[in-house]
């Protein structure tokens, strides 16, 4: 079985070699990987998940090497699939491709460091309370990780699909704007192909209700995974929280009565201080909740999004964004309403020598 799987990950880097011949990729040997990190010591790692481990490295620019904890065939099919999707996609809002290295028992995927972490970082740990990003970053934040988004899915030959937007896989370089990384769930979605029917991989609250019950997977549940992580960068709040009793609230059901009511000004984050602009405010939470509509038929484009997006932050009036009728809408949410066992929660930040903030990865 490992066999077979190491021979399709040297399949897998031929192609990438093949696909990325006109980029500039950097050839990494292990000996200077290991001098980068320093020898992959605990004061580098900046992150740590199932399958592997993140770590800080020194060179001119910075870099940051995720490292494969254990030859295992599902973690090298992971593994090789990132290379894959990484080697066929460039573009300004996705986190790409710096070099890999792989012989022996070792798999290693470099990729620039980014100096102000991840969105999650900001939203809800070590920053969250010093409320760096104002109104303006937040809505730039937002549109880049949907124009990321409407690269993957209109784009790249063939279409991928994500499968994982969180705001943990939203990373932010030295001026704020947003790179959509970690492509170890992605698809790639071969021409003429709607959806595809595939094992759930994911992180509670963001999984659409489709894919979650049936396992059926389109660029849809990447847009409903994106209208999720809108409504987390306006309010600040987690996708899932818990209640008194044990009962879980998702963020669609705890924005929809503000939406009816029209009471905007309550679903911003309290740490801005008032500071947004409230009709940009109502026009992203109009296009979160489409983003979020049970009906997959339903929701937009990743292409409508980004439209939209930069009219509303444009100050136009949006015109495209169909009214919704709220009662179906409860309804369909508690039919929908699942719960899932979280995927991809790393471990809790401590401080560092090195930059300190961890990356939340599997």
């Amino acid at each position: 079985m490992l066999f077979i799987c190491s021979y399709c990950f040297r399949t897998l880097c031929r192609s990438v070699n093949k696909i990325s011949k006109d980029y500039p990729w950097e050839i990494y040997t292990l000996k200077e990987l290991l001098r980068a990190t320093n020898n992959f010591q605990q004061e580098n790692k900046i992150g740590e998940g199932g399958f592997g481990s993140v770590y800080w490295g020194r060179t001119s620019k910075g870099i940051a090497v995720k490292r494969l904890k254990a030859m295992t065939a599902k973690a090298e099919m992971e593994f090789a699939v990132e290379v894959e999707v990484l080697g066929r996609v460039r573009h300004q809002n996705l986190l790409g491709l710096r070099g890999f290295y792989a012989g022996g028992d070792e798999r290693l995927i470099v990729y620039d460091y980014m100096p102000n972490h991840s969105l999650l970082t900001h939203l809800h740990g070590q920053l969250a309370s010093e409320c760096l990003l104002d109104w303006p970053k937040r809505m730039r934040i937002a549109i880049g990780a949907a124009e990321g988004l409407l690269y993957l899915h209109h784009e790249a030959n063939p279409h991928i699909i994500h499968r994982d937007i969180k705001a943990s896989n939203v990373l932010l370089d030295t001026e704020f704007e947003a790179k959509v990384a970690d492509f170890g769930f992605a698809k790639l979605i071969p021409e003429g192909v709607s959806h595809l029917t595939t094992r759930v991989k994911g992180t509670l609250g963001y999984l659409a209700p489709e894919y979650a019950m049936w396992g059926k997977v389109s660029e849809s549940c990447d847009v409903y995974s994106f209208g999720i992580l809108l409504l987390e960068i306006i309010s600040a709040r987690k996708p899932i929280e818990k209640l008194p009793g044990g009962v879980k609230r998702d963020i669609v059901q705890w924005v929809t009565p503000y939406f009816q009511k029209g009471i905007f000004d309550h679903i911003a984050d309290p740490k801005l201080k008032g500071k947004f602009d409230l009709e940009q405010l109502k026009s992203v939470v109009m296009i979160a909740i489409k983003c979020t509509d049970s009906n997959a038929e339903k929701r937009p484009s990743m292409r409508d999004v980004v439209e939209w997006l930069k009219d509303a932050v444009g100050k136009k009036r949006i015109k495209e964004i169909p009214s919704l009728s709220d009662k179906n809408r409860d309804e369909e949410n508690d039919k929908n309403d699942t719960d899932y066992d979280e995927i991809g929660i790393g471990k809790k930040p401590s401080k560092l020598r090195v930059p300190n903030q961890k990356y939340k990865i599997r």
